[in-house]
């Protein structure tokens, strides 16, 4: 990296007004949410009454309407580039499913250890690697599309594969290695991959098949200098209606015990500072540019709270404490991972990688 220059001074301000007032959405969602499910009665269960794969439906179709967007910018053509790239993969992977995995289950012991029902519910969040919301966080710092893409197809299959290993590992194994307390947890191979084919799979295709399509039938200028930016806002809305969504149907729980909230908490967020930073601090190291390591940074940091509750709510009961955990999980992602987004933008300046062509192209 160099040293710093005004070239990252322009960066928030050439995003639209939507992305930066984006903490204050998110605010105002968040206690409309908590509002509505204290406020209107029979709300929540309204809401619960169809779900998709364990969630709701309304916020399953919050998850799709943000994801499809981003994934429709994507430009698949380039993908090989990235999945050449062995330094980006390979961090990607430490990051994700040894670091990520290894350090909530360390914070967990650490700041919990009289609360064994959130303690378990933060290790299952741990496991759960973000396969959503990454890709808005992402797309907001300015990283790099494609390799966003790839590394949330990676993470898909690598959660596939070996979610409920770790979750055996990390709550029964290892737990009994160091003479601490052993719990269990009950999923299957074929919910988890539910999951992945449902809320990725879906926006996924959808995204390729527009752009190879737009492209064909009107060609490049105007897909993505007319088509994208039509629907690029609904990333954001998608976004915003799930949380409100999200809060509605947990507002309860989470202001009736706001103490057991504060404690979960504590563990989440240095979960998230350490995870984000280590991950930026790494791929400066290894020479990734500015793109990249945004991508890899936000990919570690971010988790997949969707399966987290579903695993939680299906082996412990909806009312657990370990469900509890997985709500808060959202709570304390969502505004500190936007607070990163700036962070990201202010240090772009830093890198020495094609800056002016970058603003150019993600604006």
């Amino acid at each position: 990296m160099s040293a710093p220059t005004n070239t990252h001074h322009p960066v928030v301000a050439k995003l639209s007004t939507l992305d930066r007032l984006l903490p204050l959405w998110i605010g105002v969602a968040m206690i409309a949410g908590l509002l509505l499910g204290r406020m209107v009665p029979g709300l929540g269960e309204a809401l619960s009454a169809v779900e998709l794969d364990g969630i709701s439906l309304p916020i399953a179709i919050g998850l799709l309407v943000m994801m499809y967007p981003v994934l429709a910018k994507v430009r698949y053509d380039r993908l090989d580039t990235v999945t050449g790239d062995r330094k980006l993969l390979l961090a990607s992977l430490f990051l994700n499913w040894i670091m990520g995995p290894a350090l909530m289950f360390a914070l967990a012991w650490l700041l919990l250890p009289d609360l064994p029902e959130y303690r378990t519910g933060l290790i299952i969040v741990g496991l759960a690697r973000c396969i959503a919301m990454v890709i808005i966080w992402n797309d907001l710092a300015c990283g790099d599309r494609e390799a966003g893409a790839v590394l949330v197809a990676v993470n898909s299959v690598f959660q596939v594969l070996m979610f409920a290993v770790l979750g055996w590992f990390y709550l029964s194994v290892l737990p009994g290695w160091l003479g601490l307390e052993q719990t269990t947890i009950d999923t299957s191979v074929w919910q988890i991959a539910k999951s992945v084919l449902i809320f990725l799979g879906i926006p996924l295709v959808a995204g390729y098949l527009t752009r190879r399509f737009g492209e064909k039938v009107k060609g490049r200028q105007w897909y993505e200098g007319t088509f994208l930016p039509r629907i690029g806002p609904w990333a954001l809305y998608g976004l915003l209606f799930t949380i409100v969504i999200l809060f509605a149907l947990q507002g309860n729980q989470i202001v009736s015990r706001p103490w057991d909230v504060a404690r979960i908490a504590l563990p989440l967020l240095a979960y998230f500072a350490i995870m984000w930073g280590g991950g930026f601090i790494l791929g400066a190291a290894i020479g990734l540019g500015y793109e990249r390591t945004t991508t890899v940074a936000f990919t570690a940091a971010g988790n997949n709270f969707e399966l987290a509750i579903a695993v939680a709510i299906a082996t412990y009961g909806a009312t657990s404490g370990q469900a509890l955990a997985g709500v808060v999980g959202p709570l304390i992602e969502v505004p500190v991972l936007v607070a990163l987004v700036y962070v990201s933008l202010a240090l772009r300046g830093r890198f020495t990688d094609h800056v002016p062509a970058v603003i150019e192209g993600k604006q």
